[in-house]
């Protein structure tokens, strides 16, 4: 073992900073190799800070009664969480979920690892895994090919990949507010945590139809095959499967009451709130491959947009995950060499919070294994415990694909409930669960 440091976190994304933070902050010395400052970046990245993200600006559901993320937000917080810390510091209005200002957010999470004393961060290319330390790999959906490569030999696997795409940013004051307007769906939140911008149904065909027409961008070679995440799938390709599909997906006008006519438009676009002081705003699931000059054209045929000005547009980038339920056991090691933890996206798990999750998980478990002890997962009964055992064993591993937490990857309850009553038992169930398994790990700080 290095006389310098405990253990060496490959990854600076979500999972590796949140794999540090819960280490450094037990005493132990970590090394925390990020490679964009370094001279390399990836396709998706635009700056060298620490958990930078860079899709949405949304964690999501905060609404830890009814929503299995928002349970997990709430989990994540009771083990001090960084990044659900430095989630509050950022926060933006989102309605019943937790948005941030990308950029406070990463300030923030970075601050916290250069003050904390005894992480060690390098910014550096790590081209292979080392042999002789403790790791955590948790480079996240944009590994590059090289570390790609030498996990593939490691696993034995032959892909690891898939396509991710990103959703276009709008300047506020670029929005025409004559046109559009404030509303969260079903009146929830502040009333101004989204802007609406409508369509009627002569509109909406216009757009469908030019989806399907605009120019995309095209693959290379060794993309061809791979496959999109369906909780991540371009506009386009969502608008191939059928004239209807967007309107019961991110363009569902469904809880909008218009108020120009009082009633339902025939469809919705949805901006939310992209930063603290309301500058940006982002198109909600309007991740897209369209060539960047076909996205301009016709994003500003949307009532509301017709002189958007964007901070940024779409764009495409490759994802990376191993086949964990095979390859992983159930600390997060690989089986053939369990010096090596797997954390975050890379996993299998989907989304910003479930990434975190992962890596506070294998974060805490290593810092068991150096101290000589051994943490077992949380009940499947809590939301951490269902995404671990999901990932680690309880998936299928023939078509194993990315998966956000859920409540149907908890156990069942055991008593019969109605189901108006059952999110309720469940997170309660959880609540009561995971206080259980904090105190006999002595996890608390």
């Amino acid at each position: 073992m290095s006389e310098d440091y405990d253990v060496h976190i490959i990854g600076g994304g979500l999972a590796g900073s949140e794999a540090a933070w819960q280490l450094a902050r037990r005493g132990f010395k970590v090394r925390l190799s990020e490679m964009r400052g370094s001279g390399d970046t990836t396709p998706a990245h635009q700056t060298d800070g620490l958990a930078e993200l860079v899709c949405s600006n949304s964690f999501r559901s905060d609404d830890a009664e009814n929503n299995a993320v928002g349970l997990l937000h709430q989990e994540m917080r009771s083990l001090g969480s960084l990044v659900m810390a430095a989630a509050e510091i950022a926060k933006v209005p989102a309605g019943s979920a937790l948005a941030v200002d990308r950029d406070l957010f990463s300030e923030t999470v970075t601050k916290e690892l250069e003050n904390i004393g005894n992480i060690d961060i390098v910014r550096e290319r790590i081209d292979e895994i080392p042999a002789d330390v403790p790791v955590i790999i948790a480079t996240g959906p944009l590994t590059a090919t090289n570390l790609a490569n030498n996990i593939m030999a490691k696993t034995g696997e032959d892909r690891l990949a898939f396509f991710d795409a990103i959703a276009p940013i709008v300047y506020h004051d670029s929005i025409d507010l004559d046109v559009a307007w404030y509303a969260s769906r079903w009146d929830k939140g502040d009333g101004k945590d989204y802007i609406n911008c409508p369509m009627d149904e002569a509109q909406y065909r216009a757009f469908h139809q030019a989806l399907l027409d605009a120019e995309k961008t095209e693959f290379k070679e060794w993309e061809m095959n791979t496959p999109y995440f369906e909780g991540c799938m371009p506009i386009e390709v969502m608008a191939a499967r059928g004239l209807d599909t967007l309107r019961f997906g991110p363009m569902k006008p469904v809880g909008l009451d218009n108020p120009k006519t009082g009633r339902w438009m025939h469809a919705v676009v949805q901006l939310r709130q992209d930063n603290k002081q309301g500058t940006l705003w982002n198109m909600v699931g309007f991740q897209t491959k369209m060539k960047h000059a076909a996205q301009v054209e016709l994003f500003r045929t949307i009532p509301g947009l017709e002189k958007a000005e964007f901070a940024r547009l779409g764009g495409l980038h490759r994802n990376t995950f191993i086949r964990s339920p095979i390859l992983l056991d159930r600390q997060l090691r690989l089986k053939t060499a369990p010096n090596i933890r797997f954390a975050g996206q890379i996993t299998g798990c989907e989304g910003y919070v479930e990434s975190n999750a992962v890596g506070l998980m294998a974060g805490l478990m290593t810092a068991a294994d150096l101290g000589g002890t051994r943490i077992e997962q949380p009940p499947s009964t809590t939301a951490l415990g269902a995404l671990l055992g999901h990932i680690t064993g309880d998936a299928h591993a023939d078509d194993y694909q990315p998966m956000n937490v859920n409540f149907g990857l908890f156990a069942p309850l055991e008593e019969k409930t109605h189901k108006k009553q059952r999110k309720a038992a469940i997170t309660a169930r959880a609540r009561a669960d995971l206080a259980e398994w904090i105190g006999r790990y002595k996890l608390a700080i």
